[in-house]
């Protein structure tokens, strides 16, 4: 692991590690909710991933200790379950700044299936909480999600290109009003989902009860710089 004035930069061979067992991963999720193979085959299946299991279990970390791939100072979040490419749960979504705001680009699949071929509805707030934080974090409104409501104007189809995006509305001293949409990439204009959040910074007393046990990957205490969970955004066109 190496390190520049903004964080730190992972050795090339673990996050690539990293990644490819999450690609692995989101495949194998993928097909396991679209196979159609016998049950001898599905229980020889199992048998593998339990080996896997096994040997991946052989060494942990606790929930408060943070990866040694993560970055707290640039906000790299490596098993983000809406943006970490090392995370089986993951599409992974990059998001990209927008002229007002934050967009991303996404095509779920059965696994993130409610009613029949169509995105289940507490996917849609989980990938509009992400965005709308990521928003709050390129406005510089870094905090946590105080409040979410989402209008549902019509399903998300599963297997088609969609597109997200968010913008901070208003802000005033912690806190940050922002909004969100999806929408088929092919139709922007005919928004599916629209999301409203409150995003509050909190108070550096709220910071330590929330984070005062985290440490990084050495043991060593780390808090977060910037509470909330808003990954990097990508600011290539």
């Amino acid at each position: 692991m190496t390190t520049h004035q903004t964080g730190t930069i992972p050795d090339a061979e673990p996050l690539a590690a990293a990644a490819d067992l999450g690609a692995a991963l989101r495949e194998l999720i993928e097909i396991s909710v679209t196979t159609t193979v016998v049950p001898a085959e599905l229980r020889a299946a199992a048998a593998l991933v339990r080996e896997a299991t096994e040997r991946l279990a052989v060494a942990r970390r606790p929930a408060s200790q943070l990866p040694a791939l993560d970055d707290v100072v640039t906000g790299r979040r490596l098993f983000n379950p809406v943006t970490g490419i090392g995370s089986p749960l993951a599409p992974p979504v990059t998001v990209r700044r927008d002229t007002d705001g934050v967009v991303a680009e996404v095509t779920l699949g059965v696994a993130y299936e409610g009613p029949p071929s169509f995105v289940h509805g507490g996917m849609s707030a989980l990938f509009m909480d992400q965005l709308l934080g990521s928003a709050a974090a390129a406005a510089g409104r870094w905090g946590m999600t105080a409040h979410l409501e989402l209008d549902y104007r019509g399903p998300l189809p599963l297997e088609t290109p969609l597109v997200m995006r968010a913008r901070v509305a208003e802000h005033s001293g912690r806190k940050s009003l922002v909004t969100g949409t999806i929408a088929p990439a092919e139709d922007p204009d005919r928004i599916l989902i629209e999301a409203r959040g409150v995003f509050v910074m909190p108070r550096p007393e709220k910071v330590e009860a929330y984070f005062g046990a985290i440490t990084d990957a050495s043991g060593r205490h780390s808090p977060p710089r910037r509470p909330g969970d808003a990954t990097p955004i990508d600011d290539q066109d």
